[in-house]
C-alpha cells in the first residue's frame, strides 16, 4: 500500500470511528452532454438550433457548445445520480421531438464533416453577452481551427457533501478557515485525478478511431496513425483518441504552468494567461475591418480556453469572470471532462460509470495530496498521452514517481483503495450498487477487450464497417429508442414551458443591451 492510500485509510478510519462516514454520501451530481446535430445525409447539420428548444444563451438545460450544431444537454445537480441521468434522458426525448430528421451523434470524436466552414459556428443573438459568447468562439476557429471545436464529450459535475467539510476541518486539527480549508481540499483532489485520471481513459474510452474527414484541415497529422480502411484512421490499442494531442491540444497551451497548488495561485497562473499577448495570435488582429475576429491576442482569451481534465468551479453571476468567482466565493464543485460519450448507450452514459467516478473523485478528495511540481506535470500529461494512444497496449507501463509501473497494476491498486468508499456509499443497499460498479470496471482491467474501444473496434471489423458508417448507425438506433419512448405529457409541457421563458428572457436581455459591445468588452476584462 502507498503512502497515499495510508492516508486515506486514517481518513476513513476517523469518519468510522466518529459515526460520520455517512456524510460522504449525498454529494451533487450534474452532467453535461455535448452531442452533433447530423442531417439526414449523414454531414452536420447546418440548420440553425431548434427554436422550439429556446434561447441556447438563456436556457438553463439546453444549449450549444462551439457550433451551432454542437448541442449541449445540462442537468442540474441531483444527491441520487439515478435523478441526474433520469433527468438527462427526458431531455433527449424532448430534443428528439424537435429535431426534425436529424438525430444525435452517439461517438465523440465527428464525423459527416465537409470541411472547415462546414461547421456552423454557435450564436447568441445581438445582446453584448451573446456577441461575446459568438466572437469568442470565432477566436477559437482562427487559432485553432473548427474541426477541433466539434469534438464531443460528457462533463461530470461533482459537488462535496457540505455536511462533510466541517468534520474534515475539525479532523484534520486545520489552522485555515473554513473556507480556505475546503478550497485546499478540492484542489487537492484535483492534484490527484490528475494523476489517476488517465484511469477514465482506459476504462471508458470510446474514441479508438477517426474518420478521415476530421483530418481536413490538418492533413499532416494523419501520418501518425494505421489505416483501418479506406475512410478511418486509428491505433489498434487506442482508448480515448478525443483526449490525445489531436484533441484538445495547442502549442502555446503545454507550455501553460498553471498553479493547481491552491486557489490563489491557480486564479493567478491563468489570469497571467488571459492577460499575456502571445504573437502569433497578435497576427489573427482582434478588430478587422469593423468585424472581431477574437476577443484579443493573449494567449487565452477568457478562462474556458483553457482546456484541463478538471477544473474547479464555482456558481457565476450574468456577466462574472469564472476566476473572479471563484477568488470571491471559493470552490463550489469540480468538473471532470475527460468522459468520452459512450456510444452503447442513448444518453452517453450509464449509471455504473456515474457511479465509479463519484467513488473515485472521493477517494481523490481523501488521499493525501502533495503538490504539484512542473515535472509532474509532465508526467502526469505523458501518462494521459499514453493510455489515450495505446492504453490497451499488453505490458503498457506508465511512469509512478521515479519507477515505471504496469498499467493494469497500478489501475488494481487503485481500485483497491477505492474499495472502503464504496462500501460507505453503499449504505444499506442490498444491490451494492458502488461496489457492483467497481467489480465491472475491475474486470475491464483484468480484460481489456471489454472496455468500450475495443468493442467499437471489434464490431467495425466484424461489419466491416468505417468509423463514420459505424457512428451514424449506432446514432440512428439512439434515434429510434427515442421515437419510440416519448416524453409523458406533464414533462413535455414543462420542458416547452422552459424553452417559451428563455426566449423572452433573451429578448429582455437584448431590449436592455445598451452601451457598445467595445466598452462592454472592456468592462468585461477590467473586473477586478
Amino acid at each position: 500500500m502507498t503512502n497515499l492510500n495510508n492516508a486515506l485509510s486514517t481518513r476513513l478510519n476517523q469518519l468510522n470511528a466518529s459515526g460520520h462516514q455517512q456524510l460522504l454520501c449525498g454529494g451533487l451530481k450534474g452532467i453535461e452532454k455535448e452531442s452533433l446535430r447530423i442531417a439526414k445525409d449523414g454531414f452536420i447539420a447546418q440548420t440553425p438550433h431548434p427554436k422550439a428548444l429556446g434561447s441556447a444563451l438563456t436556457h438553463p438545460c439546453i444549449t450549444t457548445d462551439y457550433s451551432e450544431a454542437l448541442i449541449e444537454l445540462i442537468t442540474p445537480p441531483f444527491a441520487d445520480i439515478k435523478d441526474s441521468l433520469d433527468y438527462l434522458h427526458r431531455t433527449h426525448q424532448f430534443v428528439y421531438e424537435h429535431l426534425d430528421n436529424e438525430m444525435l451523434l452517439s461517438a465523440s470524436m465527428p464525423c459527416g464533416i465537409n470541411g472547415d466552414q462546414s461547421i456552423p459556428i454557435a450564436e447568441y443573438g445581438s445582446s453584448n453577452i451573446g456577441r461575446m459568447k459568438h466572437v469568442y468562439r470565432h477566436g477559437l476557429w482562427h487559432r485553432y481551427g473548427r474541426t477541433m471545436q466539434s469534438i464531443a464529450g460528457i462533463h461530470f459535475n461533482y459537488s462535496v457533501p457540505e455536511a462533510l467539510w466541517p468534520v474534515l476541518h475539525q479532523q484534520q486539527n486545520s489552522r485555515l478557515n473554513l473556507e480556505q480549508f475546503t478550497a485546499d481540499a478540492y484542489f487537492g483532489l484535483i492534484r490527484n485525478f490528475q494523476r489517476m485520471g488517465w484511469l477514465i481513459l482506459y476504462l471508458f474510452g470510446a474514441s479508438p478511431a477517426i474518420c478521415k474527414s476530421f483530418f481536413g484541415s490538418r492533413p499532416a497529422l494523419m501520418a501518425q496513425f494505421e489505416q483501418f480502411d479506406n475512410g478511418t484512421l486509428y491505433h489498434p490499442y487506442a482508448t480515448s483518441l478525443r483526449m490525445s494531442d489531436i484533441g484538445y491540444k495547442s502549442v502555446n497551451q503545454a507550455n501553460l504552468k498553471i498553479d493547481y497548488n491552491s486557489i490563489d495561485g491557480y486564479v493567478s497562473s491563468l489570469s497571467a494567461a488571459i492577460n499575456t499577448p502571445y504573437p502569433e495570435y497578435e497576427k489573427i488582429g482582434t478588430l478587422v475591418d469593423g468585424e472581431y475576429r477574437q476577443l484579443n491576442g493573449n494567449i487565452l482569451q477568457i478562462e474556458n480556453e483553457f482546456y484541463s481534465t478538471i477544473r474547479p468551479k464555482q456558481i457565476i453571476e450574468s456577466g462574472e469572470k469564472p476566476t473572479l468567482a471563484l477568488k470571491r466565493r471559493g470552490v463550489r464543485y469540480v468538473e471532470m471532462r475527460s468522459l468520452d460519450l459512450d456510444v452503447f448507450n442513448p444518453i452517453g452514459i450509464d449509471e455504473d460509470k456515474a457511479r465509479f467516478i463519484e467513488a473515485l473523485l472521493l477517494t481523490c478528495l481523501l488521499q493525501e495530496s502533495p503538490e504539484t511540481l512542473d515535472q509532474e506535470h509532465q508526467v502526469n500529461n505523458a501518462n494521459q498521452l499514453a493510455v489515450a494512444h495505446y492504453g490497451r497496449k499488453p505490458g503498457l507501463e506508465l511512469e509512478l514517481g521515479q519507477q515505471k509501473m504496469p498499467l493494469q497494476e497500478w489501475a488494481t491498486e487503485i481500485l483497491e483503495s477505492m474499495q472502503p468508499v464504496c462500501t460507505i456509499l453503499d449504505q444499506d443497499d442490498a444491490d451494492k450498487p458502488y461496489s457492483s460498479a467497481l467489480a465491472k470496471q475491475q474486470q475491464l482491467v483484468e480484460n481489456p477487450d471489454l472496455t468500450a474501444s475495443a468493442r467499437m473496434l471489434e464490431q467495425m471489423t466484424q461489419l466491416q464497417q468505417p468509423f463514420a458508417r459505424f457512428a451514424l448507425n449506432t446514432s440512428a438506433e439512439h434515434a429510434q429508442y427515442f421515437k419510440s419512448n416519448k416524453l409523458d405529457e406533464n414533462n413535455s409541457r414543462q420542458f416547452n414551458e422552459m424553452a417559451a421563458e428563455s426566449l423572452t428572457k433573451q429578448q429582455e436581455i437584448e431590449s436592455k443591451d445598451q452601451i457598445p459591445f467595445d466598452e462592454f468588452l472592456k468592462q468585461y476584462f477590467l473586473q477586478s
